[in-house]
């Protein structure tokens, strides 16, 4: 007598291996603790080795101590991840400054850490993910894609590049079972965002402004990236999904 097949579990992430960069903190730490929940094994990449230990120890992941803005990173943290099925490629957002103001090299420095890593890990698990015949590439990028905010054009620049270099990968592998997509956040409750607006009154001002009323949890925008990652998101390719509580509407 033969077993009846397992019943197919919508929405799960069993048997899926998943590397997250800027994996221990905020947004990208949020996305691999779902992630974790949801039944994959999880490989999380940042530079800051006590803060990897810490996080990885709290849900269950493995970790890798790898600055993915050089080659080098890059190469550390897909070795560490072994063979890639998801790939959420999330780096921290450069400094604030007018377009006119911006340096040289906070240009390549933006250039090397929220583009060519994206570039870099793509192609390091797209192989894999081709042999395989599944795989998913999500990168994390910014309303600023399509809103762009005075004070932060490097990363308006940068993200915008990911994205349209993840469109256009799309439409080279989605044959392939493999699709490349971006989730775009926006005011999102997480460190960068105390740096960026400290002062109380400015933040309720801010939150004011947002149709939902508030700003949105790492973990929303953690669960847009959980589901692109699913079997049930195979036929959404070259798209951006903004979690922006309608401030783009």
């Amino acid at each position: 007598m033969t077993s009846a097949p397992a019943q197919h579990v919508p929405f799960r992430l069993d048997g899926r291996r998943a590397l997250v960069t800027g994996g221990s903190k905020g947004i990208g730490f949020a996305a691999a603790q779902l992630m974790r929940e949801l039944g994959a094994e999880v490989t999380i990449a940042a530079r800051t080795e006590s803060d990897l230990q810490a996080a990885a120890g709290q849900i269950g992941a493995a970790w890798v101590a790898a600055d993915v803005g050089t080659p080098e990173g890059v190469a550390a943290a897909l070795e560490a991840a072994g063979a890639v099925d998801i790939l959420v490629a999330n780096a921290g957002g450069p400094p604030q400054a007018l377009p006119s103001e911006v340096p040289e090299e906070a240009w390549e420095a933006g250039y090397q850490t929220n583009f060519l890593s994206t570039v870099r890990l793509a192609a390091g698990v797209l192989p894999g993910m081709q042999e395989r015949g599944w795989g998913r590439i999500i990168a994390v990028t910014s309303m600023t894609v399509s809103h762009p905010v005075l004070r932060l054009p490097v990363s308006n620049a940068m993200r915008a590049a990911v994205t349209n270099h993840l469109r256009t990968l799309a439409l080279e592998v989605a044959g392939n079972g493999v699709t490349c997509n971006t989730v775009a956040p926006g005011y999102t409750a997480t460190e960068r965002l105390q740096a960026l607006h400290h002062d109380p009154a400015e933040a309720q001002r801010l939150a004011g402004s947002i149709p939902a009323g508030r700003f949105g949890e790492p973990r929303e925008v953690a669960a847009a990236i959980a589901f692109l990652s699913t079997d049930e998101a195979a036929y959404i390719t070259g798209q951006e999904l903004l979690v922006d509580g309608g401030f783009n509407i």
